[in-house]
Order: structure tokens, then C-alpha cells, then sequence
């Protein structure tokens, strides 16, 4: 990982919801009408009828008071880490081997090019692994 790259710890929240038309825009408008800022957001089907929702807020305080005001279930906080850095060939399999190296399993992971040359991703460990990733990624 160049010097370029910045790893920071972040807070993300997820929520479960009716795996139905609308239902996702139905919670943004709702955190959207309390002005809670998000950094990323990611919604998936997982089965059942199910979908889940989840949440990186730019401020998790007022994110948490904005959800709890329009009557959305949180399950978190929990940790992950945002990579942030130059666009470059390979650049999110360099991470993941920094990591397969010092035998921790990315138990998920989501990168996007983000125009301008430059990449975020999130990736998430197992609890345990926190730390020793924290000390790999050389994570703020």
C-alpha cells in the first residue's frame, strides 16, 4: 500500500428491512429529513424477503438520533476500515494481501473508483482481528 493510501478506522451501522420497492428510498428520505450525512451507504438483498441496509455516517451521534426519530432499527456500531487513496492497478488486491499475509479473513469488502484518479473502499474483520489489521493497515 503506497504512502498515498490513508486507513482510518470508521463506525458503520446496518438495519433490516422488507426486501420490497421503496422501502430503502423510505428510510433515507427519512434520515435525509433529519439531515444525517452519510459517508457511504450500501443496501443488499439477504434472503427470506429481507434486506439490509448499511450505514457509515460522517457523525454518529446525530446519525443514531436521526435513525431513533424515524423509528429505525440500528444493530452496530461496529468497525471497519475506510482505505482512501490513488487509483492505481491492483490497488485494493495489494490491501487484501497485506491482510491474507498476516493471516486475517476481510469478512467484507466494497471499492469504487471515484473519479479523478483516486479509490475508497471499506473492508470489515472479524472483532479479533481488529487490532492486529488497526497495526497491518497502519490504521488511524
Amino acid at each position: 500500500m503506497p504512502m498515498t493510501d490513508s486507513v482510518r478506522h470508521i463506525e458503520y451501522y446496518y438495519t433490516s428491512i422488507p426486501d420490497q420497492v421503496g422501502e430503502a428510498a423510505k428510510v433515507l428520505n427519512a434520515l435525509k429529513a433529519e439531515s444525517a450525512n452519510l459517508i457511504t451507504f450500501n443496501g443488499f438483498e439477504t434472503g427470506l424477503g429481507r434486506a439490509q441496509l448499511d450505514f457509515v455516517p460522517s457523525d454518529p451521534k446525530s446519525f443514531i438520533s436521526a435513525a431513533e426519530k424515524a423509528g429505525i432499527k440500528l444493530v452496530g456500531p461496529r468497525v471497519a476500515f475506510l482505505v482512501q487513496g490513488e487509483d492505481r492497478l491492483g490497488s485494493v488486491a495489494d490491501i487484501l494481501n497485506k491482510l491474507d499475509e498476516a493471516r486475517i479473513n476481510v469478512t467484507a469488502v466494497q471499492a469504487i473508483a471515484s473519479g479523478d484518479g483516486r479509490y475508497g473502499a471499506i473492508l470489515s474483520v472479524r472483532p479479533h482481528d481488529i487490532d492486529h489489521a488497526t497495526q497491518i493497515l497502519g490504521a488511524s
